[in-house]
């Protein structure tokens, strides 16, 4: 059952061709013919959506609109009326209907008007509902948010390896919260009471980065005036945490391997190797296997580090899970701008619903702090959001080229269609053949016989494949 529908117009047979309509589409409906009988049926029952007819002898449905929403202000009121002026529908829309139909009634638009109306209705109640649940979460910030399938997977995997000493790499696209895993990885283990160390391979300079991983004896190099302890000994008896392995330079890949197999390190200019109790927890946002296969990561590595592996889906996947992100931030820059009546707006919901985030959870947390930081009323709407997600539309393509009668041969077709996929998933050649059904071989094969196996050919694919 797709939703429950209160009709109400004071001729039967009006009310017997509506349900008849909607009935064939999934919703269930009750009819009534009194608007007084009706609005004793709403205090009742629980009704998705009020279908009402505009002029009734009893009440008029503007009217019973007014009396529904203010005991019911949750459920909204769809009018319909011969009366197709616009006098009509802005008195409609001022006592608070949702949508305005005019008769005769269009099947389609009203299948499509009930419709929307159930989804503003169903997803206002997840933002309360989420808002209430933020609202329990209290003041850990470091919290892993998120109730999604693709989330409980991760939660369920940092649960079972939690307890272990095998090495995690964690992988995601760049914003996933992928610092938040390995956290909360450390916190689940029997070393939660140890340092959690944390380092960026890529922040690093490469002249720096061997000194910051295993230390370096005094006079090691010219502004070596003091001994220093490296932060694989500095996590002894907690985790190190290795963001961005992707980026560690080819020459410090074997010193990183023999610290791993040894659980010993040598500073920089020292005789004398420290050994080392951490854990280590690594993560990228490249596929490390596609490195390995073009040379630019050690396989030995790959596997030391690879014995468990964590996939961070990325925001897009994660379906209701924007929304609860959403709140969490909400109530997080509320508090500290001081307003912390603010609430998210339907309307503000379905807007964040229908962007794809490229920039994952971190261009989310961004959002809601411009969002609060604008907010003029008790609620972030849409004129609140940033500019590109009030004016994003989700985008079709079509494989064809660009001159759409022109007829092109399969292996063509195929050769275009591959480098789209290419592009779509910034050039992961891993991800592609899951996308495309072929094994990573395969398409290596493919691409160096296009003349792009290194993915110089893929932003090409765009100009090729307009979208429509």
């Amino acid at each position: 059952m797709k939703g429950h529908i209160l009709v109400v117009d004071d001729e039967q047979e009006t009310c017997d061709l509506l349900e008849m309509a909607l009935g064939r589409h999934g919703f269930k409906v009750t009819p009534s013919t009194n608007a007084q009988r009706a609005l004793e049926l709403v205090a009742e029952q629980d009704f998705d959506v009020v279908l009402t007819d505009l002029s009734m002898p009893e009440m008029s449905g503007l009217d019973l609109c007014e009396r529904v929403l203010g005991t019911r202000p949750d459920m909204p009121v769809v009018v319909i009326t011969g009366q197709g002026s616009l006098e009509t529908a802005i008195g409609a829309i001022r006592v608070g209907a949702y949508d305005f139909i005019t008769k005769p009634v269009d099947p389609k638009l009203l299948f499509l008007s009930v419709s929307r109306a159930i989804q503003h209705r169903r997803l206002s109640d997840e933002v309360k509902r989420l808002r209430q649940a933020v609202d329990g979460e209290g003041g850990d910030s470091a919290r892993i948010v998120g109730q999604s399938g693709a989330m409980r997977r991760v939660y369920e995997l940092i649960n079972r390896v939690g307890e272990s000493d095998a090495s995690v790499l964690i992988h995601g696209e760049t914003g996933t919260g992928k610092e938040l895993i390995a956290r909360g990885i450390h916190t689940r283990s029997r070393r939660k009471n140890g340092p959690f160390v944390a380092i960026n391979c890529a922040a690093v300079p490469h002249s720096l980065l061997e000194s910051e991983l295993f230390g370096h004896a005094r006079g090691a190099f010219t502004d070596a005036k003091a001994q220093r302890t490296g932060l694989f000994v500095q996590a002894t008896g907690g985790t190190l945490f290795l963001d961005e392995i992707g980026e560690l330079p080819i020459d410090v890949q074997p010193k990183l391997l023999r610290a791993l197999q040894e659980r010993k390190v040598r500073p920089v200019g020292a005789n004398q190797e420290i050994p080392f109790d951490a854990r280590i927890v690594a993560a990228t946002n490249r596929n490390l296997e596609d490195e390995v296969y073009e040379k630019r990561f050690r396989e030995d590595l790959y596997y030391r580090i690879n014995v468990v592996k964590i996939d961070v889906p990325p925001l897009r996947e994660r379906g209701g899970d924007v929304l609860h992100l959403a709140q969490h931030f909400l109530k997080q820059f509320a508090e500290r701008n001081a307003k912390p009546s603010l609430e998210l707006s339907t309307t503000g919901a379905e807007k964040l619903m229908a962007y794809n985030w490229p920039g994952n959870v971190r261009e989310l947390e961004n959002c809601m702090e411009h969002a609060v930081a604008l907010a003029r009323f008790d609620q972030i709407t849409v004129e609140d959001l940033p500019e590109k997600i009030r004016a994003y539309r989700a985008e079709r393509f079509v494989v064809a080229a660009n001159d759409p009668t022109e007829i092109v041969t399969m292996d063509e077709l195929e050769r275009r269609y591959i480098l789209r996929v290419l592009s779509l998933v910034g050039g992961n050649k891993s991800r592609a053949a899951q996308v495309l059904g072929f094994d990573r071989r395969t398409l290596y094969r493919k691409l160096e016989r296009y003349g792009a196996a290194a993915g110089g050919e893929a932003a090409k694919a765009d100009a090729d494949l307009p979208p429509s």
